[in-house]
């Protein structure tokens, strides 16, 4: 079993910069693909980011150039560096682990409890 805790959320403005960050317990996510999703009040969860266990990265279209994922295996913890922040980005983020695929949501086994972004305008 892993455990995930996300934190870094918070209430900033159009423009702004957040880390969230995803540290793990319980087993070492090493070799894991680990993601980012998030979901907006009445919207379906949907894939940010996510970075395989090699190293390689996908982005959704609409953060690319803006977020960055990144991971720590020493510290069994996965970052998301959100820069350029926009309303629309407003949601619960939610860090996920271990998935064949790191775009599908319905392939991770294990999900984080969610940190709350709110970027006013």
């Amino acid at each position: 079993q892993v455990q995930l805790v996300e934190s870094g959320g918070g209430l900033v403005q159009a423009g702004d910069s957040l880390r969230l960050s995803c540290a793990a317990s319980g087993r070492a996510i090493s070799g894991y693909a680990m993601g980012w999703f998030r979901q907006a009040p009445g919207k379906e969860r949907e894939f940010v980011a996510g970075i395989r266990s090699g190293g390689s990265i996908d982005y959704a279209d609409s953060v690319k150039g803006r977020f960055t994922i990144s991971r720590d295996n020493a510290k069994n913890t996965v970052y998301l560096q959100m820069n350029s922040l926009k309303p629309e980005d407003t949601a619960v983020y939610y860090c996920a682990a271990n998935s064949r695929s790191v775009t599908d949501r319905t392939r991770y086994n294990y999900w984080g409890q969610g940190t709350q972004v709110t970027v006013s305008s």
